[in-house]
């Protein structure tokens, strides 16, 4: 019988490459198949927000943690845009990481509906730093990830109807 305070073993996520040069697809095929010790084909398109940029996503099946180790693997290439989910599991809260050039990376945490969920302590942080509403607006805006959310819509809507690969790490 598992003893219901531990945590989740196995979860699961979405890796969106929004935008890619031609010449890297094949390296992020290999950073992914390296992160996740299984064989990454992914399925590449243009992305029509960007031409000239490719565009893939692959469903994951990892231990929990794999989407931080993922967005690790994926920093390492410059010019590349992308986001990496790693779904809520027991004991554990989801994460959402977004990689822009120029705006860096954000990572919040996000709920079982995939809301980013930000802490009583952050919030007080928040509080305590910004006196006046704007200065405040400005860091949850931040903490939220806007900026990001801004800047990658554009390449979201580029990637209807493209198709999804899935992985499964192999553990062991």
């Amino acid at each position: 019988m598992r003893n219901l305070n531990q945590f989740a073993d196995l979860t699961s996520g979405v890796v969106y490459i929004h935008a890619a040069p031609v010449a890297l697809c094949p390296h992020v095929e290999w950073a992914l198949s390296s992160t996740l010790n299984a064989r990454a084909d992914l399925k590449w398109s243009g992305q029509e927000a960007e031409p000239g940029r490719m565009r893939a996503t692959v469903d994951w099946v990892g231990p929990v943690g794999t989407g931080a180790r993922l967005t690790n693997a994926l920093r390492e290439w410059a010019g590349l845009l992308f986001e990496v989910t790693e779904n809520p599991s027991e004991g554990v809260d989801g994460e959402r990481f977004a990689y822009v050039p120029g705006l860096g990376l954000w990572r919040g945490s996000t709920s079982a509906n995939g809301d980013v969920i930000l802490g009583e302590m952050q919030l007080r942080t928040m509080l305590d730093a910004q006196p006046d509403s704007f200065g405040l607006a400005g860091e949850l805006e931040s903490a939220l990830g806007t900026a990001w959310d801004d800047a990658l819509e554009n390449y979201r809507m580029g990637g209807v109807g493209a198709e999804v690969t899935w992985l499964r790490q192999r553990v062991g």
